[in-house]
């Protein structure tokens, strides 16, 4: 502020006087921080102000203080205010003096008129110490205050070593005592103005390029930045930053001089700082626009110098194309020349070559030779001629078109006829050979369209017609030897015969005799075409019953043994579901163990018996042979071999002793069972289908077989409401429960059917 310049100068004159070296002020009065008393003029709790001083400097730098309109007001207001705090302090300059004198004729009585007041002051001071004088530790205080004279006008201060203190010498005895002491910072001291011409010329300003700021800038990241227009006033102020926003009323809360001006200082600071950041930005786009630039420019170089070989090769093409279609005129164009002279321009200009579409050209020029080349050609006699000829012309006419390319084109216009031709009139369908082999050599150059027209019209009616009119009794060949063929290339498209030749077959299995092999013959290679219950139902209705009764029929006899009804029956091992094959090799070993044991009881010669052994397990087929339920019945067999060779007792297969998997209790029931039927007087062993019998008796529950129910082999029995099968040779029994068959005992049988019995009501 105004004053605070004042206070100042008034400092730098007082220096300058007193000869104290960079000191502010003396020691401080009683409870206040007194800056400079030297040349502030403050007494006991009093301040002053050197008015004429300040009112000298004002008048001295009036003729280029803030030369405008609003510094001429500025400078009348703060003259007006000036001249009211002079007059008030010349009003308290007389009273003090009046004061001093009356205090002066009081000998010295300072404080004297509190025996005449009710005041403490003196009672206060008195007892922190004070005896009278002045204040202080030393008493270095001054009694009475300091005297400013005014200074002439226009007079600088310090001019003429002007002294405006009258009662110094006092304190200038306390700041030669405290010269070396630290001297406190007082809140009134006076700060230093911006705005005037002498901190202008002291202060060394600081400048900031435009390639720092760019830097700050960017570091801060604000590369984008916008403005702000403020309109709560009675103008409109731009803001860059919204933290600046009352940037002006905080700076009238802290005293700041001038913040008017100081704002519109930042404001052009920060407008140039926006201007710098656009042009800085605007260079940058600039300079990728020219890179940009640049590299279209290399683009279009580039694609000219393309356009001009291209337009050179294409006037090149064109030449060749001209004379080739000269020749054509000419009747001089020959495959061989067309071929080479198009094969080298693919070869050189690939790229035109795909571009130009010239397959379509050259397919043009050459379907007149081809159709010259091929005529009189018969694809079935001679399947082999011309490939070598159109192979060369499918590398030049196919391209990257599959379906749709002039190959294609040419294939369909000139050997399709051909072969449509010579397969309607000579091929039959019951001799597949020579179309298999034209298809087979024309594999790699026959396009998918024309393999599917091929097959879709010509061999698909013609196997149709053979298929319906097939007579198995009357035709020698073997449907599948003409029909199989065509599986790879058909595939699921046969399927629509099958019904037709499974009824075929069915209408000859009923007066089949398992002694005619040629039934296998027929069927075996369908296996793997007909899907498994198809081909199971055939199996079930045609050859299992048969087979089970040559089995049946079968004798086994060591001394005379007759094979031939047994290599029937094995020569259906490798087609028979197994399930099926192992119902009738049970029926084989029941009859094969009985006669077993009837030789091992009549002391035979072992070696006879083993060799006999052997010999009925090689001819069992590796499909039976690895089968466990074929290898326990054959070990069954070894075992009572081992048992006679031994010297035990030879167990007949069936009884029941050999029921390992009863319990305890289930053995001494049928213990008891078995001692019952013995004292009817049977004496006859039981097997376990008889003690189930027995079992279902006691229980009042009938038991008897299902007619045409098999389980792995095994007759289906009814045990009163109780689906059962019943394997004579492990001693077991498994009763059909939710879908699956369970080994069970006779106590769970009867539980079993109780429990059907209560579901049912």
């Amino acid at each position: 502020m105004p004053t605070e310049e004042i206070d100042q100068n008034s400092k730098e004159k007082n220096e300058n006087d007193d000869q104290v070296d960079d000191d502010d002020g003396g020691m401080p009065g009683l409870g206040f921080g007194a800056s400079g008393l030297a040349h502030s003029g403050v007494g006991l709790g009093f301040g002053s102000k050197n008015v004429n001083s300040a009112k000298e400097e004002v008048n001295e730098t009036s003729d280029d203080f803030l030369p405008t309109a609003f510094g001429k007001q500025f400078k009348e207001r703060v003259l007006q205010r000036r001249e009211e705090m002079e007059k008030t302090k010349l009003n308290k300059n007389s009273s003090r003096g009046r004061s001093e004198r009356r205090e002066a004729k009081s000998d010295g009585n300072i404080g004297g008129f509190e025996n005449h007041t009710k005041g403490i002051g003196a009672k206060l001071l008195e007892k922190m110490g004070y005896k009278g004088g002045g204040l202080g530790k030393n008493a270095q205080g001054i009694v009475a205050p300091i005297e400013a004279k005014l200074r002439p006008k226009n007079m600088g201060m310090g001019y003429n070593e002007y002294k405006e203190a009258v009662n110094f010498p006092i304190l200038q005895e306390s700041l030669d005592q405290n010269k070396g002491l630290p001297q406190p910072i007082s809140e009134s001291q006076p700060k230093e103005n911006m705005w005037s011409k002498q901190s202008r010329t002291k202060k060394k300003k600081d400048y900031v390029t435009a390639e720092e700021l760019l830097v700050k800038k960017q570091e801060q990241g604000l590369d984008v930045v916008q403005k702000v227009f403020d309109m709560r006033g009675p103008q409109v102020r731009v803001l860059t930053n919204l933290e600046n926003l009352n940037a002006e009323e905080k700076s009238r809360e802290k005293d700041v001089p001038m913040p008017e001006l100081q704002h519109n200082v930042r404001l052009i600071l920060d407008l140039a700082e926006l201007d710098i950041q656009k042009i800085d930005r605007d260079l940058r786009n600039e300079r990728e626009t020219v890179v940009t630039l640049q590299k279209e420019k290399e683009q279009l170089k580039n694609d000219a110098s393309r356009q001009k070989k291209q337009l050179d090769s294409m006037e090149e093409i064109v030449t060749v194309v001209e004379r080739l279609g000269h020749e054509s005129q000419t009747s001089t164009l020959t495959l061989d020349s067309l071929a080479k002279s198009f094969g080298n321009i693919q070869k050189r200009f690939p790229n035109e070559y795909k571009l130009g579409s010239l397959s379509t050209i050259a397919c043009s020029f050459a379907l007149p030779l081809f159709f010259r080349e091929f005529q009189g050609w018969d694809p079935l006699t001679h399947p082999e001629n011309h490939i070598n000829v159109v192979s060369v012309w499918k590398n030049l006419l196919q391209g990257d078109e599959i379906f749709d390319s002039p190959y294609t084109q040419l294939f369909m216009e000139v050997v399709f006829p051909a072969v449509r031709i010579s397969s309607t009139n000579t091929w039959q369908a019951r001799d597949p050979e020579p179309l298999l082999k034209f298809l087979d050599s024309w594999e790699q150059l026959m396009p998918h369209q024309a393999l599917q027209t091929i097959l879709d019209n010509i061999v698909m009616p013609k196997l149709q017609a053979a298929v319906n009119s097939w007579d198995p009794i009357r035709e020698h060949i073997a449907i599948h030897k003409w029909v199989h063929p065509w599986l790879p290339l058909l595939g699921q498209k046969l399927d629509t015969f099958y019904p037709t030749i499974r009824n075929r077959l069915e209408s000859v299995l009923h007066v089949w005799h398992p002694s005619d092999v040629s039934a296998y013959t027929i069927l075996s290679p369908w296996k793997p075409v007909f899907d498994p219950g198809s081909w199971e139902q055939i199996m079930v209705r045609f050859i299992v019953p048969k087979l089970l009764a040559v089995m049946h029929e079968f004798q086994i006899n060591p001394a005379d043994q007759k094979l031939d009804p047994f290599y029937w029956v094995l020569t259906w091992a490798s087609v028979i579901p197994i399930h099926q094959m192992l119902h009738i090799m049970d029926i084989f070993f029941n009859k094969w163990q009985e006669v077993l044991y009837q030789w091992l009881c009549s002391k035979p010669d072992f070696q006879e018996v083993y060799n006999w052994f052997l010999g009925w397990r090689d001819l069992i087929p590796a499909e039976l042979s690895s089968n466990e339920h074929i290898r326990a019945r054959l070990y069954a067999g070894l075992d009572m071999m081992n048992q006679a060779a031994e010297g035990l007792d030879v167990v007949q297969p069936g009884l029941r002793e050999n029921i390992s998997y009863l319990k305890a209790r289930e053995q001494r029931q049928f213990q008891a069972a078995a001692a019952k039927v013995d004292d009817v007087g049977s004496g006859v062993d039981l097997s376990l289908k008889e003690v189930i019998e027995l079992h279902a008796q006691e229980n009042n529950l009938l038991f008897k077989p299902k007619p045409g129910r098999m389980q792995d082999g095994h007759q289906v029995y009814g045990f009163g409401n109780i689906s059962i099968i019943i394997d004579s040779l492990n001693q077991k029994v498994f009763a059909q429960t939710e879908d699956r068959w369970t080994l069970v005992s006779l106590e769970q049988l009867v539980k079993l059917e109780k429990n059907y019995v209560m579901r049912r009501r």
